[in-house]
């Protein structure tokens, strides 16, 4: 099974636009609506791929209780901590690109955090990755993630994060690291993704995996370093496109495929989902098109 822990969840709503026009009133043609939150992203795409796997966070408050039930309708398999601070909304506005508007998202009380942790441990024996994925909410210790690295004791982590959190996890000695270019700058101050992969492996991450968007995706690993990519970009809303990639790096743990292997799929999950209308979606018949265009060579 994999698991997936988003500690920062959302409802997340996107409105379609012909066009965005700042200072102008907007018709919107069309409202989704569903439980968000990087790792129930990764978790809705092993799911829809027949990959076992339970999503875990803390809810609260009324949105809380729309997502629990968005949750329910799906039929993702899904453990929610009930908790007092109230559940965020983030807001996508897609014309010819999305434009995202993110809460921050409510403090949690240190025995929350205490009880999301005796959570997280209650399903570690039967789980062959643990995912951590996504933001913090306000006030949280920035070694959250690292701390959940730590408790698993060997399963192999994936944690997709940011800045000092980021840093914290590869300290913490974790498997695989997913941040995107931006991520990766803002926890090593500089622009150099691949010079940026290699620090990280040199505070103890073991594999660090770097988004470039429409340029593909870079890797430093035990292995050895390479790059992947699409021959061209992927048309539509780009927002879960690194949470299919962290879902097929997942994937390619629990199944032992090789690095290459694990590229390319992520690349491809990726791309689908650009494709597809919401975030923790994939476009499958797309996907069907992409995964034997996916480039991979070492650099």
């Amino acid at each position: 099974m994999i698991l997936t822990v988003t500690a920062n969840p959302a409802l997340d709503v996107s409105y379609r636009v012909d066009r965005l026009r700042p200072g102008h009133t907007h018709r919107i043609g069309a409202v989704f609506e569903r439980a968000g939150g990087k790792g129930f992203n990764v978790s809705r795409v092993l799911h829809d791929q027949g990959v076992p796997t339970l999503a875990l966070g803390p809810v609260g408050g009324i949105l809380g209780d729309s997502l629990r039930a968005d949750l329910i309708d799906s039929g993702l398999p899904h453990e929610l901590l009930p908790v007092a601070a109230a559940t965020r909304m983030t807001i996508a506005v897609v014309a010819d690109e999305a434009t995202m508007f993110n809460e921050p998202g409510g403090p949690l009380a240190d025995a929350d955090w205490a009880r999301l942790r005796d959570l997280v441990r209650s399903h570690l024996p039967n789980t062959d990755v643990l995912v951590c994925s996504g933001s913090l909410p306000l006030d949280a210790p920035v070694d959250t993630y690292a701390g959940f690295v730590r408790l698993a004791h060997g399963v192999p982590t994936v944690v997709d994060a940011g800045g000092p959190v980021l840093l914290a996890a590869a300290e913490a000695g974790v498997s695989v690291v997913k941040p995107n270019a931006e991520e990766l700058a803002a926890a090593v101050g500089h622009d150099d993704p691949l010079k940026g992969a290699r620090e990280l492996r040199a505070l103890g991450a073991e594999t660090v995996v770097v988004s470039l968007g429409a340029e593909g995706t870079i890797a430093a690993t035990p292995d050895g370093e390479w790059r992947a990519a699409l021959p061209k970009p992927v048309a539509g809303n780009p927002t879960g496109a690194g949470d299919a990639a962290v879902a097929a790096l997942a994937f390619g743990i629990r199944t032992g495929l090789t690095w290459p292997e694990r590229l390319r799929l992520a690349v491809a999950w990726s791309g689908a989902a650009v494709a597809a209308p919401l975030a923790g979606s994939v476009d499958w018949d797309v996907l069907a098109e992409l995964e034997n265009e996916v480039t991979v060579s070492p650099i």
